[in-house]
């Protein structure tokens, strides 16, 4: 038998096309995620989480948001700002975004950047803001320290991550994010398998390795154990 014939019958099925899949993510993304049952109450509960900590009296100058997406986590900010700049790699997400509403419009910015590898000098920023990305970026022990090299000393890094692959967080994927996304056409295993590449315990470990000063939050039961959480907050003081 040829090797052309070999290939023949290999019955491979093609990877789906990334680009489409973004922008159909896109389009689905807080509707699904944020704005239906469950899921959305306790999605939109981590940011709230992560802010618990400031009130209007705290202050930070410059602000980052790596991974911004669609513009979720401003919403939830509760200290005052003097710039807040909100960047993502992927135009499909950032077209989302809308700063109408927003109580410092005129503080408030937006650019493409990539999270891994970003254009800013070191020392730039006051706080620097990850919600929901860790997870999804190759060699994050090499992520934490770009994010931190962008901090100015005393700034604050704070990490929102959701306890993938806990039990309790592949309950509530199952039960229910997994259903909704399956119903509007998205191969949702096969991109939770792409995207979701880095486990929370070894992201904790890298954390708790390169910054002494974390303050850690298990959210929403309090100990720290994966199963039995939902998300990991994280508010590193340099």
């Amino acid at each position: 038998m040829s090797p052309a014939s070999s290939q023949q019958e290999k019955k491979i099925l093609p990877a789906p096309d990334y680009d489409e899949y973004l922008t159909q993510w896109a389009s689905l993304y807080e509707g699904t995620n944020y704005n239906s049952g469950l899921t959305g109450y306790f999605l939109q509960k981590s940011h709230e989480w992560a802010e618990k900590d400031w009130d209007e009296q705290k202050h930070f100058g410059k602000v980052l948001e790596v991974g911004a997406g669609t513009g979720i986590h401003i919403n939830y900010i509760r200290h005052s700002f003097d710039q807040y700049v909100m960047t993502d790699l992927n135009p499909p997400f950032m077209d989302q975004i809308a700063l109408d509403n927003s109580k410092n419009p005129d503080k408030i910015s937006t650019a493409v950047e990539d999270a891994t590898k970003l254009s800013y000098p070191d020392n730039s920023f006051d706080r620097v803001i990850a919600a929901h990305v860790l997870e999804h970026l190759p060699k994050p022990h090499e992520v934490l320290q770009e994010w931190a090299r962008v901090l100015k000393p005393g700034g604050t890094l704070t990490l929102v991550l959701p306890c993938d692959p806990g039990l309790l967080w592949r309950l509530g994927r199952y039960a229910f994010a997994r259903q909704n996304f399956i119903k509007a056409g998205i191969q949702y295993d096969y991109w939770m398998a792409r995207e979701h590449i880095n486990p929370i315990n070894n992201l904790v470990s890298f954390t708790q390795h390169f910054f002494p000063q974390v303050k850690e939050k298990w959210l929403p039961f309090g100990v720290p154990l994966i199963d039995v959480n939902l998300f990991y907050v994280a508010h590193i003081t340099l």
